[in-house]
């Protein structure tokens, strides 16, 4: 027996403008100790015309991006059952699959879907997963989205990021003037892309909620830098700080009740301030004449990390928020920027400069060993995916700006990339995980 479990997927719906096209992936580096997995396409039975949303599809993409797994393709499969009783699973392993999913969407009432999945080992024989998932007609990727998590989970024991959502700016028409930014909210395989906000002027640094209720983000809208905080459900949104000179960098704390900001201490001299959400109270937390600017909180809460060039160059410092001096984490190289922290706390990402390039780079700090991610030449604006997994990043692919991302050991690289000639995405944010 299958054990059944009724879980609600729900979609949030944006009450914006859609984008204007999805990104489109393509996974250009892979590893070849990914394991073989077959996801049968699932047996449509509801009456009326089948759905656009191939859920078998959605799973596939999901496991092989991951750099874990490869779906194999449907032409390769001798069956295609449905049931578990329809499996023969000598066919399975004659191709070599170690995991194999089947499943069937029914009618649920009221217009809704009842997608029910089961997980074998194919040398075993057993059910390693057994699931029912209600859901509605528009919530079916979403739906396929949650099934990749729960099996990618129950695979590797580590939670999955499927069921995300990625935040960027696009940028589109001619440099300078005639440019139109976009902020633009979309799940994480970069499909379902909506519109939070538009402008003439530039759209800098957005920042998700803890709850991805929210973007924090720098507005030039009004001809100098503001930063706003924006409801993505209702549109509604908030200026918080367009204080005189820098208004820059905003980052949620871990338990969204403050911001990390960037403001002019002095002319043109930035430094890192806490603004305190609900009184507007300001704390200063760098004194220094030098540049001080991208903080990023620690887990926990209780630190701060960011770049600063008072050793003389770009590097990545740490500051207690509770007392003492800052303290220089990074020493490798010259250039070593826009500090972004793992989910477990352990790792630093980063932007590392080597042979006047800019790559995406990782330390463990535990021991300080450095890693570098990527080899383009101008990769920048590093986010890791709320399990740790994966980092996106900002890359420059034909002349246009792309986001790539690549697996924290560096073995995975994908690119999503817009399918429009003269529109560039920069300035990735991975969402947190979704309580839905």
């Amino acid at each position: 027996m299958w054990r059944k479990v009724l879980l609600i997927a729900c979609l949030i719906l944006f009450p914006f403008a859609a984008a204007q096209a999805a990104l489109e992936i393509t996974i250009t580096h892979g590893v070849n100790t990914a394991a073989p997995v077959a996801i049968v396409p699932f047996a449509w039975q509801v009456q009326g015309p089948v759905p656009n949303t191939d859920v078998a599809a959605v799973i596939g993409a999901d496991l092989t991006r991951s750099g874990r797994f490869k779906a194999i393709p449907d032409k390769s499969m001798l069956e295609k059952p449905s049931e578990a009783s329809a499996i023969n699973f000598t066919n399975w392993r004659i191709l070599a699959v170690n995991d194999l999913v089947i499943g069937r969407i029914k009618p649920a009432g009221n217009a809704n879907y009842q997608v029910e999945f089961q997980l074998f080992n194919v040398y075993t024989g057993q059910q390693l997963l057994g699931l029912s998932v209600l859901t509605t007609p528009q919530g079916l990727r979403w739906t396929a989205h949650k099934i990749s998590d729960l099996i990618y989970q129950k695979l590797t024991g580590q939670r999955g990021a499927f069921a995300t959502r990625i935040a960027y700016v696009e940028v589109s028409g001619k440099a300078g003037k005639d440019s139109h930014y976009a902020l633009v909210v979309a799940d994480s395989d970069g499909f379902n892309p909506q519109i939070v906000f538009q402008s003439n002027e530039p759209i800098m640094s957005p920042d998700w909620s803890p709850d991805g209720r929210y973007l924090a983000y720098v507005s030039f809208e009004n001809q100098r830098p503001a930063i706003y905080i924006q409801d993505i459900y209702t549109g509604r949104r908030q200026l918080v700080s367009e204080r005189r000179g820098i208004n820059s960098a905003p980052v949620f704390s871990p338990d969204g009740k403050s911001l990390a900001v960037v403001l002019s201490s002095s002319p043109d001299n930035p430094d890192i301030y806490i603004l305190n959400l609900a009184g507007r109270v300001l704390q200063r937390v760098t004194h220094s004449d030098a540049i001080d600017t991208e903080p990023v909180w620690s887990p926990d809460g209780q630190s701060l990390y960011f770049t600063s060039d008072r050793g003389g160059s770009p590097q990545i410092y740490k500051v207690n928020l509770h007392g003492g001096h800052p303290q220089r984490i990074t020493f490798d190289g010259s250039y070593n920027a826009r500090a972004r922290i793992s989910p477990d706390g352990h790792t630093l990402g980063m932007v590392h400069r080597e042979a006047g390039q800019l790559h995406i780079a990782v330390m463990n700090l535990s021991t300080g060993a450095l890693l570098t991610l990527t080899n383009g030449d101008l990769d920048k604006s590093p986010s890791f995916a709320p399990n740790g997994s994966m980092i996106i990043y900002e890359a420059t692919y034909h002349n246009q700006g792309v986001l790539e991302e690549v697996s924290v050991d560096g073995q995975v690289h994908e690119r999503l990339s817009e399918s429009q000639a003269g529109v560039s995405v920069h300035m990735p944010v991975w969402g947190p995980f979704l309580s839905q």
